[in-house]
């Protein structure tokens, strides 16, 4: 496991990373406390799978020893859908838009040219500072371009008009046509545990959860069922809205090793 990296928000404060098996780990307490839980330890254990968790030493500033929690990519996910946080979608936006794509660029989380030639670069003359300080403008430009583009490429691969809804099923046939084989009803359990789907029995069980729907990854088609003896019944289908396809279809490819 390599040593903690610390990676810093204006708005989410600071978040410690460590590196294990080539699969970044986010200190649970971080996260949790980033995302409104009162109390990290239980959100942990309620929302985060087992074998999504290392432990790893670390020594505070006054010098003791402790123990901390750090959790998988999927798990990040699992604390993000179960947050009741408004801006936990801005969370998700910093963490997987801005500090894994970094991460796997450079091996670490360097937000300052200056610091990064320094760290990478510390026996350098000045002018090769300079050049190099020029093509790291240039690299930024075109993975911003990239990261702008990729889902458009992506979901343009799956899927034809995003104005179009389908059937869960459906999704599950797009979701497979990229690459990542699941099914139907594994995708089904999957947006249960993850939130997106109500997972108690009843009435409404397998139906979009408020945060989904706020979210307008699915919308809900109601068909009016007359039976013969007259009575009306309401029947109810949940569909993927273009946009819900876009959503999962890119988690799933980002996410390949973790959701499925």
């Amino acid at each position: 496991m390599n040593e903690i990296q610390i990676f810093k928000n204006s708005q989410f404060g600071a978040m410690r990373t460590v590196q294990e098996n080539s699969k970044t780990y986010f200190c649970g307490s971080d996260v949790a406390k980033a995302l409104g839980y009162r109390n990290a330890p239980d959100a942990i254990k309620k929302h985060c799978k087992f074998d999504g968790i290392v432990k790893c030493d670390s020594v505070d500033k006054i010098g003791r020893k402790n123990t901390l929690s750090f959790i998988s990519e999927g798990n990040v996910y699992r604390l993000i859908t179960h947050s009741k946080l408004p801006e936990a979608e801005k969370f998700e936006k910093w963490v997987f838009d801005e500090v894994l794509p970094t991460i796997h660029r450079t091996g670490g989380y360097v937000n300052n040219d200056d610091s990064f030639i320094n760290t990478y670069l510390p026996f350098a003359d000045d002018s090769t500072k300079l050049l190099f300080k020029g093509t790291l403008e240039t690299v930024r430009s075109l993975n911003a371009q990239i990261d702008k583009d990729r889902p458009k490429v992506v979901f343009a691969d799956a899927v034809t008009s995003s104005k179009t809804s389908i059937l869960i099923g459906e999704l599950a046939k797009l979701i497979k046509q990229n690459g990542v084989q699941i099914g139907e009803k594994r995708l089904f359990a999957w947006l249960r545990d993850n939130g997106y789907l109500i997972r108690r029995k009843g009435t409404d069980y397998n139906a979009p959860t408020q945060k989904s729907m706020e979210m307008k990854l699915f919308e809900v088609k109601e068909t009016a069922i007359t039976h013969a003896d007259g009575h009306t019944t309401i029947n109810k289908t949940t569909k993927v809205t273009g946009k819900g396809q876009q959503y999962f279809i890119n988690k799933f490819l980002a996410k390949t090793a973790e959701v499925v």
